[in-house]
């Protein structure tokens, strides 16, 4: 595959001959670009496993809302890493790397649009100790009080230099972490073990979709959702909701739960579950253009 990237059709003819039968293939995406479409032509193909790299495609109690692959795909092709999270529970990249590190010993093609696990998983991870609960208390307490700025204010300079300063979860984990280590997460992150995946040795592909062809099939696509039962599985997470859950944050989940609890109208739910996604596909283009350079990029539609 060229490193100048190339096009290849959303639909239902991929054009993957281009892309190795046996090295690892890996592929990245904004939401509703046709991932699991290639990932499964390729499996097909190839005789691959579907390894699952998007943080949320993991809980089990979202299956429509995360895109997550049917029942009846995964009956067709072996799947792994889908839907064995229950809602409760914290999962984040270093249970992600854990669990991804026995597959890469077979054939996989591994998809999502989780940029931070594929860096992870190509460049390594800092194996960065988990925050004490009274401390994330702590921060959770001022970020809400004061916003993120005063937690940035007191980051280790190394650290402050090089975080994203409009993403204030980022800034309130490198906080905990000097909080909780005395040490700043850039130290922890110069001390980043060896990949488990480089880069070199398996076949990176970065879908790049037009913006208005994405756009369409965001909202085509929630619109099939509501048709399949999306609004009944919200409903069904709605004892015990909890938005403040890493589950919680499956976009459409909290715009429906407000649409059942009677504070928006069905058509209002929809109208923002549409605009948060097509809002957090352009967060992940442009984390992909800066993260990904060394990937392939294959234009779309």
């Amino acid at each position: 595959m060229s490193q100048n990237g190339g096009r290849f059709n959303g639909g239902s003819a991929l054009r993957i001959d281009g892309i190795s039968r046996e090295a690892p293939v890996l592929i990245a995406g904004p939401t509703a670009s046709g991932k699991s479409a290639l990932a499964m032509e390729l499996a097909a193909r190839d005789g691959r496993l579907i390894v699952n790299a998007d943080a949320l495609q993991v809980y089990e109690n979202w299956r429509i809302l995360t895109a997550r692959p049917s029942a009846a795909d995964e009956r067709a092709l072996p799947h792994a890493l889908y839907g064995h999270i229950g809602r409760e529970q914290a999962y984040s990249v270093g249970h992600w790397l854990r669990e991804v590190a026995p597959f890469l010993d077979t054939r996989v093609v591994i998809v999502g649009g989780t940029g931070l696990n594929f860096n992870a998983l190509t460049q390594g991870l800092a194996e960065v100790p988990d925050t004490p609960p009274a401390i994330r208390r702590e921060a959770d307490a001022r970020r809400a009080a004061e916003g993120h700025e005063g937690l940035l204010a007191e980051l280790d300079p190394a650290t402050a230099a090089r975080i994203d300063r409009q993403n204030p979860v980022r800034i309130q984990r490198a906080w905990e972490v000097l909080r909780a280590t005395g040490r700043g997460l850039s130290v922890w992150q110069d001390d980043t073990p060896q990949p488990l995946l480089p880069l070199v040795r398996a076949d990176a592909l970065v879908l790049v979709p037009e913006v208005d062809w994405v756009n369409a099939r965001i909202d085509r696509r929630f619109k099939e959702m509501l048709t399949h039962g999306a609004l009944e599985e919200a409903r069904a997470n709605l004892d015990g909701w909890d938005p403040k859950r890493p589950s919680s944050k499956a976009i459409g989940g909290p715009e429906l739960i407000a649409h059942i609890r009677g504070e928006l109208t069905l058509a209002e739910a929809t109208e923002a579950a549409t605009l948060a996604s097509r809002q957090y596909a352009k967060r992940q283009r442009t984390w992909f253009r800066s993260n990904m350079k060394a990937w392939v990029k294959l234009s779309l539609p």
